[in-house]
């Protein structure tokens, strides 16, 4: 009887991926349950999450095409990038919501909460991908892993903030003006 059994890296693989695909579905579905709460909603929170697949997808078109591999570090990198990236998202909603709660219309009350969250919005995204350059350069041992995660986060904020910016304020006028008739 023969049997057939992966070894080494492809081993690891197929162990790790399931176990990571599993945390990054309740690392969504806490993060989910977290804004909900805060802002006594099930809509606004499916709106703000609405970032995670622009932001992964951004870094994952970016691995593609520099040749990089979905390895453990790199699906670290993508968990890393959903607490990130979520946080866009409630700025922009959470001050919409304000606005739109003392007597605004939703389309001002969205394009000046873009407008004035912006600046937060690219400051901390410029200080997270200044801080994970230094992952990307670096040279030691161990930095394969590094350049992963780097990667991940660097393209995945720099991608996802774009659209972000241009596609939630949109996505959010749409929902909020179908749930509010």
């Amino acid at each position: 009887s023969y049997k057939k059994d992966w070894t080494g890296i492809a081993k690891t693989y197929s162990e790790t991926s399931s176990a990571m695909l599993i945390l990054f579905l309740l690392s969504i579905i806490f993060i989910y349950a977290i804004l909900a709460v805060q802002f006594d909603s099930f809509i606004d929170p499916l709106i703000i999450l609405f970032t995670i697949p622009l932001a992964c997808s951004g870094a994952l078109l970016v691995m593609y095409i520099t040749g990089g591999t979905l390895n453990i570090y790199s699906q670290v990198g993508l968990i890393t990038l959903i607490g990130l990236i979520t946080k866009h998202g409630i700025l922009i909603v959470e001050f919409a919501n304000k606005l739109h709660a003392q007597g605004n219309s939703l389309l001002v009350s969205i394009q000046q909460s873009a407008t004035l969250r912006l600046r937060p919005i690219l400051m901390t995204t410029g200080a997270m991908i200044a801080g994970s350059i230094p992952l990307i350069l670096s040279s030691s041992a161990g930095s394969e892993a590094r350049h992963a995660i780097g990667m991940v986060l660097v393209s995945g904020l720099g991608i996802g903030t774009l659209f972000t910016l241009f596609v939630l304020p949109s996505l959010y006028y749409m929902v909020k003006s179908i749930s509010l008739r």
